[in-house]
């Protein structure tokens, strides 16, 4: 149970609690239970049964598929004011959950009870439309990872990785590592050190341990045309 108290703070974060019905906001003080998690903490892991729908105030979940390789792929993250799609679509479904998440960022949570979920789905407009949106927003996302994985060379999207990173600033330095490049964009570690060493071997960044510093945006950028 959430106190009331926190109920207004709560709803600063989440803006949808301001349109719904009243008694949902009611019900959601009730039912909703508020957690922190700290980073690095794995908030599901493949196969788990979803018991209730995570919706963030603050901070970042990293959701992700291991391949049988041992390869990560990222599928999408999601922060503030978002709900986890793919535990909705566990719990509507009656399946496990596919994937892996982790919590990136310290997160503070409000999880939902799988069964007030539902029962929200079939009372409120506008939790309804809160969830379909959620849905079809990652829908969109994922299918422009499907088109990196499946038409896009890896020197291109770990280019692109960079930029996305760096916010397309020359002198930006960015602390990553290249097993996390390589995790994020589904490659090996090996690959993504031979790509990285080639890119500052032809001047567009730096390497320093623990990171990357993009030292010529635009010529990385003419790099991603593929």
């Amino acid at each position: 149970m959430i106190p009331l108290a926190d109920v207004e703070r709560i709803a600063a974060a989440l803006p949808f609690l301001t349109r719904v019905e009243t008694d949902l906001v009611q019900d959601f003080a009730r039912q909703a239970t508020l957690v922190r998690i700290p980073a690095g903490r794995d908030v599901m892991a493949e196969g788990d049964r979803a018991q209730a729908v995570p919706i963030l105030m603050s901070g970042e979940i990293r959701v992700f598929r291991i391949g049988g390789s041992g390869k990560e792929i990222t599928l999408y993250r999601f922060g503030q004011g978002e709900c986890c799609v793919l535990t909705a679509d566990a719990i509507l479904g009656g399946r496990s959950f596919p994937a892996c998440a982790r919590v990136e960022n310290e997160v503070e949570a409000a999880f939902v009870p799988a069964a007030v979920f539902e029962d929200w789905l079939a009372r409120s407009p506008v939790w309804r439309q809160f969830v379909f949106d959620a849905m079809a927003k990652r829908l969109t996302s994922l299918m422009d990872t499907l088109e990196d994985v499946a038409f896009r060379r890896m020197d291109t999207r770990v280019s692109t990785f960079l930029l996305d990173r760096s916010n397309s600033s020359a002198g930006a330095s960015i602390r990553v590592t290249h097993q996390e490049i390589a995790d994020e964009l589904g490659s090996s570690r090996e690959v993504v050190s031979r790509i990285l060493e080639d890119l500052q071997g032809r001047g567009l960044v730096r390497l320093f341990r623990g990171g990357v510093e993009v030292i010529e945006n635009q010529l990385l950028q003419s790099s991603t045309v593929a």
